[in-house]
């Protein structure tokens, strides 16, 4: 994308969003259109790739702070269509290179100097350079006991790649473009108004610097196709459901010998029917009677490696005491692991057997407990 389309397209107007949304509802909106147009849904179908392609770039400015309040004030300062210059004598003309208001000359740093360098800047300096390619946004559902451990899983993934016909040049094979002779190749040229002179995306070539005679048949000039890889990619073990991992260099290729943009993967964890997690911790919940939570027991255990482990009930342990298994949970960083911690939970007969029945009876007349004691005493007093 040049830099003119940059400050001229709307993306907030592409997602649907107004510029007030906070990154949370840009977010959302991105997540639901690329759903919709992403080119594994709509087989064959050139329209929905080109919208899911302007739908990522969008999403690429607007999910970056810095990169978003760049835009803003590039839009700010240029989409009303001009540049002026309060205060100058009324003399001679004054030119200047845009560029360098906001930014040095030469190199590839970025930001809005490089921007209004490539839109407005003199020589092509900028516009020749190396280009960072943008980063392309996945999303994996992993089971529970893969995202504790860490697995190696396929993406496949559709992104704009330089076209294999024509090598990215955009022209015809056997053929190559040309050096734009308005601009003779910078891509700008200088237009008066008024007592003043600025430089311009050259309309000819439409600030390439180049024109093309015999337009590449597969990719139709533009020098890029998009292209379906599978890479696979390792999820660090103990990685948490929402959480984002990203690959650097692993997303769209650069431009003109520009590094790669970033493949960030948004991980989803499917629930598991016995675990739990809190942080770094594994929690269970194990059911008990009501003798083994009274006179005390040894019971088993599962944990999520499948080894079973035994823990002691204490006599007395009262529903929803949690009892902690050191090592059992999930592996950190410096290579530790957290621990499985395990609540008890009394289980209640639903019914119960004549003999059953005759023992609680007995029990209650044996061990006459009160223990609402303490309400009972705090009503009295009220």
């Amino acid at each position: 994308m040049s830099a003119r389309d940059y400050v001229e397209k709307d993306y907030y107007a592409v997602l649907g969003v107004s510029k007030s949304s906070s990154a949370a509802e840009i977010k959302k909106a991105y997540r639901k259109l690329a759903r919709r147009f992403h080119p594994d849904a709509n087989k064959g179908d050139p329209g929905s790739e080109e919208r899911f392609k302007e739908i990522s770039a969008a999403y690429d400015v607007l999910s970056d702070a810095t990169r978003r309040k760049e835009y803003d004030e590039a839009r700010a300062l240029f989409g009303a269509g001009g540049f002026r210059v309060p205060g100058a004598g009324a003399g001679g003309n004054v030119h200047f290179d845009v560029g360098d208001l906001f930014g040095g000359s030469g190199g590839g740093g970025g930001g809005l100097g490089d921007l209004l360098g490539g839109l407005f800047g003199g020589a092509g300096r900028r516009t020749g350079g190396p280009r960072r390619g943008l980063d392309i946004e996945s999303e994996v559902t992993l089971a529970f006991r893969d995202a504790v451990e860490g697995v190696t899983v396929p993406l496949r993934l559709a992104s704009p790649h330089p076209c294999g016909t024509c090598h990215g040049t955009g022209a015809q094979p056997g053929s190559t473009p040309r050096v734009c002779p308005r601009c003779e190749g910078t891509g700008s040229v200088a237009r008066g108004q008024g007592g003043f002179a600025f430089a311009e995306p050259c309309r000819e070539c439409r600030g390439r610097g180049l024109l093309i005679d015999n337009p590449c048949p597969t990719c139709r000039g533009s020098g890029v196709t998009t292209r379906e890889r599978t890479l696979r990619v390792r999820i660090p073990a103990g990685v948490a459901d929402g959480q984002r991992i990203r690959l650097k260099g692993k997303g769209e290729p650069g431009e003109r010998g520009g590094p790669g943009g970033d493949l960030v993967v948004l991980v989803h964890v499917r629930p598991h029917q016995v675990f739990g997690r809190s942080a770094d911790h594994l929690t269970l919940s194990l059911p008990v009677t009501f003798p083994e939570a009274a006179l005390g027991a040894s019971v088993k255990v599962p944990t999520l490696d499948g080894s079973p482990v035994t823990v002691k009930i204490a006599p007395g342990t009262a529903n929803g005491r949690t009892l902690r298994v050191r090592g059992r949970g999930v592996p950190r960083k410096d290579g530790t692991r957290g621990d499985l911690l395990v609540t008890v939970e009394v289980a209640v007969p639903g019914e119960l057997t004549q003999a059953g029945r005759e023992a609680l009876s007995a029990f209650a007349t044996a061990q006459p407990d009160d223990p609402r004691a303490a309400l009972n005493a705090m009503d009295s007093h009220d």
